[in-house]
């Protein structure tokens, strides 16, 4: 099935601990690569998420954003009373030893370092949680990128029948030149005052004609059609091999054109090379 690398998909989902966001990114690339931003305490989540990716996404510039705004839990926090209790006692000594200093608040006390504890009971499901909604915010955006890449599916058939088309009329072209080009070589070689041997003509003849003659390239052509289109069927990842077949035919419509010596052909190869671009534009966008 055909993909496209470029796609965008989100998912916004509420838990215990807050509300998550997620959001997916692609564009473009050679190779595959993501980036990720994501508050500190998801950081462990990464290693995941990527294995996730890698097995669903081949190419592409992949960006992944998470946002979470976090509620307060009912018993999320609570004291250390081991703490508590030898502050407690520390209080009582520097009331006998300062008798006028003026108690600690019980603010002022809260704020001692590690007296307040926050609960990490929750913390596993806060992630399954997160997991949970990322694997949704990905099967949307594999659908997204599938959706556009029927798309370019469509576009790409339409510019291989185009191309078909031209070569099919420079493949019935090709007598009619041949001949031509023999009738204006024999015209000319009618008028040479001196005389050639006839078997000598024709072999001088038939070289001339090989060094213009275009059935390879229309054939490779032909047979660089067909290929893409049976690319175009497969389930597999095929942008790479679409790029290389972009090289291949972008040789034969250069070829065809430095070879023509008939004004049909020269236009025919102008199309084919226009025709040969906007399909390697679609082809960028593959996966």
């Amino acid at each position: 099935m055909i993909r496209s690398m470029t796609a965008y998909a989100s998912a916004e989902g509420q838990t215990l601990r807050g509300r998550l966001v997620w959001e997916l990114r692609s564009v473009n690339h050679r190779y595959l690569e993501m980036s990720f931003r994501m508050p500190e305490e998801f950081r462990a989540l990464e290693g995941k998420l990527r294995e996730l990716i890698e097995k669903r996404v081949s190419r592409g510039k992949v960006d992944i954003n998470l946002r979470y705004r976090g509620t307060p839990t009912p018993g999320r926090l609570t004291l250390d009373a081991g703490l508590l209790a030898s502050l407690r006692q520390l209080e009582q000594e520097v009331a006998v030893a300062l008798p006028g200093a003026v108690p600690a608040s019980r603010f002022e006390i809260l704020s001692f370092p590690g007296l307040v504890v926050e609960s990490d009971l929750d913390q596993t499901s806060l992630f399954d949680g997160a997991i949970a909604l990322f694997e949704t915010a990905l099967d949307d955006f594999i659908a997204t990128r599938t959706r556009e890449g029927e798309r370019l599916r469509a576009v790409m058939l339409d510019r291989l029948d185009a191309i078909a088309a031209v070569v099919k009329l420079v493949r019935e072209w090709l007598p009619d030149i041949r001949l031509g080009l023999r009738q204006k070589l024999e015209t000319k070689l009618a008028d040479l005052k001196q005389p050639l041997d006839p078997g000598r003509l024709e072999q001088e003849l038939l070289l001339y004609l090989q060094k213009l003659d275009v059935d390879e390239e229309i054939e490779r052509l032909g047979s660089h059609i067909a290929e893409a289109r049976q690319r175009l069927k497969s389930s597999e990842a095929v942008g790479r091999r679409l790029d290389f077949l972009m090289q291949e035919f972008n040789r034969e419509s250069n070829t065809l054109g430095s070879k023509s010596v008939d004004n049909r052909t020269t236009q025919a190869a102008v199309e084919l090379k226009v025709l040969i671009e906007q399909l390697r534009e679609q082809v960028q966008n593959i996966e």
